[in-house]
């Protein structure tokens, strides 16, 4: 018997293993990171593009007050809640297949909800948006997931997709600031359609993917469970902004969300295809990404709403204006993101990354708390806009890197519907909480201070500035949680150190 030692010269009568050649990289994969790059953008920019356009659409198309959250809802309820279903569709059919689906979908949906001409067809419009960016969103995940492998190569990647998951809701302002000042609203939904002609044709070129398992199965009780849960859930608090929370409605549309998705839970536990496999889920990097990810979300979107209305009606910026009153705040992320986290994600852990950025961000949040109805833009706005920006590019790109890390191939469109899920419910319950918390404030606030004698006008622009600092603390409270939440349960190392599942470890020994 001849034992070889690991690190001693193979003995001349026994020959040396040798690791098998690794794959020739595909020349095209930066191409699809553009086309993927194009796809994200998309889907996070139309989930704000419309907020400064909405003004001009319920004017034009006679949209009543309280109907007009649906132009905001309708995507935000068919986005979230379909997420899920989404990634397994990618799974089974082939994300390539399901890319090009929810890129011509969602242009079609565009070009209806651009042509509308009456409320219900708008918001069937923005709803068949939201469907379609459900297929189209975890796709693009997967694809980047599988395409880019290397540790130096997948760090710039997933830096390119931080920064645009990061800053597209900012984007989203500019643009639509632009179109609806120098075009008119209709152009905020028209906009997607050359973005998904050129996604489209880069995509049949250069995009690879494997088939889908030819013998699987949609776990049809699991996508009721799933999705209904989800969907009464965002229903629930998008319902609460204009109903308020104490309408019966809410609270029991929140309890069947929370049923469903316990029984969904329980069920997937027994399914012989799961919607979700649990394992995904049991996985305490993969946990700690998802939830760092819902709570900075919920900060991030409430404060996009509170700076568009205290831009435009407490300083009275233009549309214009107010969008490129968050350059800075997109410079920033994308400083963030492919500058620093991009650069330190392959030598230092994920959490050493996501925490601080999650701190930096929370800082950002207190330094809006001090803003009044004078504030000057340069000193106070200016300032806590690149603290948040540098913060949540700091976070975004490991929090998508390390929650995707290591997923089996059958697995990488479930896992990345489950981050989008993260983020987009996250996005929904922080801006109605947040909202809501809010206009409570604004509301003691003007009843303590309004006298016969005092300027009312006045009163009710501080009342408003009042309401938006409370939300703000409460905002950054959660910001820092996050990081609490990311330095305690990422665990993971840099992804330098990572061994990829398909390449098994050479044997220590050969008899």
């Amino acid at each position: 018997m001849i034992v070889h030692r690991a690190g001693e010269p193979a003995p001349a009568s026994v020959p040396a293993l040798e690791p098998d050649p690794q794959p020739t990289p595909d020349p095209r994969r930066w191409w699809a990171l553009v086309v993927i790059a194009l796809a994200q953008l998309m889907v996070v920019l139309d989930a704000t593009i419309v907020n400064i356009a909405l003004p001009s659409a319920q004017h034009d198309l006679g949209i009543t007050d309280g109907n007009r959250q649906w132009v905001i809802t309708a995507y935000s309820l068919a986005f979230g809640g379909l997420l899920l279903l989404g990634g397994r569709i990618a799974d089974l059919i082939g994300r390539k297949r399901t890319f090009v689906l929810g890129l011509v979908g969602f242009a079609l949906a565009s070009i209806f909800g651009g042509a509308a001409t009456g409320p219900g067809t708008l918001f069937a419009a923005r709803a068949l948006q939201g469907v379609f960016a459900a297929v189209l969103a975890p796709s693009a995940l997967s694809l980047l997931t599988t395409t880019f492998t290397d540790p130096e190569e997948r760090a710039k990647a997933f830096g390119t997709y931080g920064t645009l998951s990061a800053s597209g809701a900012a984007i989203g302002f500019i643009v639509g600031g632009l179109l609806t000042q120098y075009l008119n609203w209709r152009w905020c939904l028209y906009v997607n359609v050359p973005l998904a002609i050129a996604a489209v044709c880069i995509a049949l070129t250069v995009l690879r993917d494997r088939p889908g398992p030819t013998a699987a199965r949609l776990d049809v009780p699991g996508v009721l469970l799933g999705c209904g849960g989800l969907i009464s859930i965002v229903y629930a608090v998008s319902e609460a902004q204009p109903r308020g929370w104490s309408d019966p409605l809410v609270p029991t549309l929140l309890a069947a969300g929370v049923t469903l998705l316990t029984v969904f839970v329980w069920w997937q536990t027994r399914a012989p295809v799961p919607l979700l496999p649990l394992h995904i889920v049991r996985d305490r990097n993969r946990a700690g990404c998802f939830l760092t990810m819902a709570l900075a979300v919920v900060g991030m979107f409430g404060m996009f709403l509170f700076m568009t209305y205290y831009l435009q009606v407490v300083l009275e910026y233009s549309p214009l204006q107010t969008g490129l009153a968050f350059l800075p705040l997109t410079a920033s992320i994308v400083t963030g993101s492919t500058q620093i986290s991009a650069r330190l994600i392959n030598r230092v852990p994920p959490r050493m990354l996501m925490a601080p950025g999650m701190t930096l961000a929370a800082g950002g949040m207190l330094v809006l708390t001090r803003m009044t109805v004078d504030s000057a833009y340069a000193t106070q706005i200016l300032p806590a806009l690149v603290l948040m920006g540098l913060g949540m590019g700091l976070t975004f790109m490991p929090v998508f890197s390390t929650a995707t890390a290591g997923v089996d191939p059958q697995d990488a469109g479930v896992t990345s519907a489950t981050v989008n899920t993260s983020q987009q419910v996250g996005g929904s319950i922080g801006t109605t909480l947040l909202n809501t918390i809010a206009t409570t404030s604004a509301t003691a606030y003007a009843g303590a201070h309004l006298t016969d004698h005092t300027d009312r006008a006045r009163i009710a622009a501080e009342a408003t500035v009042h309401g938006y600092t409370v939300a703000i603390w409460c905002a950054a409270a959660i910001m820092l949680t996050a990081a609490l939440v990311a330095g305690l349960m990422v665990t993971g190392r840099p992804t330098r150190h990572h061994v990829p599942a398909e390449q098994p470890a050479l044997p220590e020994s050969i008899t």
